[in-house]
């Protein structure tokens, strides 16, 4: 197969998902790891001494966070702009990844990448990202991470996809051909949004309740929805340092709800730039993808906004992990040599 010949003589192919919270990668050589985007430093000698390591990424930096100068790379879908030491962490994530996929290949082998990152990306600061690959990767192309899953689906005709991550969401209308701008949409409305709008809520509420917006995180990733509460959402926090259970069912709905009208609005003027006859088709073919497309019921609320406009089916991806990841490495292996960046080391 085209995918072994590539892995085995010489070059590997590989795609990755570069997201704010989470990211994913695919590789010729069948290989798929998933890591928090999360990397971290010693703070000081103590903490060095404690834990034996100089670097910690993805989960081991999340649980050592206390003993870190953690970072987190990616803000909003972005490499952050003017920070060496984010663009530091995001080169070392990737680092990272890379040998996660390639463990047991030789160095001389050559490593072409497709990356996925949010389509606003595309326009902002793409150098940064070929600056943080020089030297980890041999040939780079940079996609956004809609048109990566609309690729890994073969979804590339009257097709539109919504797809929802930490930072970002993401949407891509498909004609059959690599889109434009004028095909694609970027909004900081995710799950990061509804991290901060459920913490300020609860905080509300429960004023003397202590917890951090990593513990808010969990909860929104166990018991998001939209619409009717499929049950009591109830959670242990410590409140003046008892334990205590409290109901952020209320404050869950309003965050995750929160959302929706900025989606609603993308997805229906995205629709108005559709052929008038080929309209019917995309509203027909809308596929929810990334993390927060497991919020429970956003599927059917969509297609619920579709009515106004005549209707249409939103397919929720239930196993979204790697579907970026799987999508550029789809086409790292379908791309000819022209299609590629050479970076230099």
């Amino acid at each position: 197969m085209a995918g072994d010949k590539q892995s085995s003589g010489g070059v590997l192919c590989v795609g990755i998902d570069l997201g704010t919270s989470r990211s994913a990668i695919s590789s010729s050589n069948g290989e798929h790891f998933v890591v928090e985007s999360f990397v971290g430093w010693p703070a000081d000698v103590v903490a060095r001494k404690v834990l034996q390591r100089d670097l910690l990424i993805g989960r081991e930096a999340l649980e050592n966070r206390t003993m870190l100068d953690l970072h987190r790379p990616l803000e909003r879908g972005l490499l952050k702009e003017g920070s060496t030491k984010d663009i530091e962490a995001a080169r070392e994530l990737l680092r990272h990844l890379l040998s996660l996929a390639n463990h047991g290949a030789g160095k001389s082998q050559s490593v072409r990448a497709v990356v996925g990152v949010p389509a606003a990306a595309l326009r902002t600061n793409k150098q940064y990202l070929r600056n943080a690959l020089k030297g980890v990767v041999d040939n780079l192309m940079i996609v956004s991470e809609p048109f990566a899953v609309a690729y890994g689906l073969n979804a590339l005709l009257h097709t539109m996809i919504i797809d929802i991550g930490a930072g970002t969401t993401d949407f891509c209308v498909m004609k059959g051909r690599y889109p434009t701008d004028d095909d694609q949409r970027s909004l900081t409305v995710a799950g990061d949004w509804i991290d901060a709008q459920l913490q300020k809520l609860v905080h509300a509420r429960y004023p003397t309740a202590s917890f951090t917006i990593f513990m808010v995180r969990d909860w929104k990733e166990k018991h998001s929805f939209v619409g009717d509460a499929p049950g009591p959402v109830v959670v242990t926090v410590p409140v003046d340092g008892v334990p205590t259970r409290i109901d952020i069912t209320a404050d869950m709905r309003t965050a995750c709800e929160s959302i929706l009208p900025p989606i609603v609005e993308t997805m229906l003027d995205l629709l108005t730039g559709v052929e008038p006859e080929f309209q019917e088709r995309v509203r027909k073919n809308i596929t929810l993808a990334g993390g927060g497309a497991l919020v429970r019921n956003l599927g059917p609320t969509l297609e619920k906004a579709l009515e106004k406009v005549g209707g249409g089916k939103v397919t929720v991806l239930e196993s979204p992990v790697f579907v970026g990841s799987d999508g550029g490495l789809a086409l790292a292996k379908d791309a000819q040599d022209s299609d590629w960046d050479r970076l230099a080391n």
